[in-house]
């Protein structure tokens, strides 16, 4: 189960679509205004963790708080947030683990308000790639995420969020790769429940 204690990226530069030549707002003040003009994005995503195994689902967040990472058939594993908490099962061991939604590097994503200017700064920024490095230096233990985003300008705030690395505190990186990124269509609060392991098989 370790492949899913931390979720992580390196972003898709192939898809980066250049901006025209016009006045921007600080980077991160960018990445803080595409995130608070995010109410909900469904993608799906690729997941190499650090021993180079790949696999693939569907995404659904719903800010504040909510997350599901709903992998491929055949794989009994499920990650939720559930707007407190973010629970990692595996429904073939019946186990399922948590802890609180801000522990988590991916706090960032779901933070209702989101304020990056103490944990952030800036690792690349060019006319076609944003990316940003946090890491909360009085939480060391939470990890890094660096988040990559191609500048489009028909995403919210300018950015199309691509994709994140994760770098957990023993240096085990993770990587997350999206695609077919949909925001701000309704998402039920009922996507983000899930069956307990202990009773029944997965939902769905």
């Amino acid at each position: 189960m370790s492949r899913l204690k931390t979720l992580a990226f390196v972003p898709v530069l192939m898809l980066a679509v250049p901006q025209p030549a016009a006045a921007q707002p600080a980077p991160i003040a960018q990445v803080t205004a595409h995130l608070q003009a995010v109410d909900t994005m469904t993608a799906n995503f690729s997941q190499t963790d650090r021993r180079g195994q790949v696999l693939n689902g569907v995404l659904t967040l719903k800010r504040p708080g909510r997350l599901r990472f709903q992998y491929q058939p055949g794989v009994p594993m499920l990650v939720v947030a559930d707007g407190k908490r973010l629970w990692v099962i595996d429904y073939e061991t019946k186990r399922r683990d948590s802890w609180p939604i801000g522990n988590s590097p991916l706090g960032i994503l779901l933070n209702a308000n989101p304020d990056l200017t103490r944990i952030a700064k800036v690792v690349r920024n060019d006319a076609q790639i944003l990316m940003v490095e946090a890491r909360d230096p009085k939480k060391p233990q939470y990890g890094t995420i660096t988040l990559g985003f191609s500048k489009t300008a028909s995403a919210p705030a300018g950015l199309l969020l691509q994709g994140w690395t994760v770098i957990d505190a023993q240096n085990n990186r993770t990587t997350v790769r999206l695609s077919n990124q949909r925001f701000n269509a309704a998402v039920a609060d009922s996507a983000f429940r899930f069956d307990d392991p202990r009773r029944r098989g997965p939902k769905g």
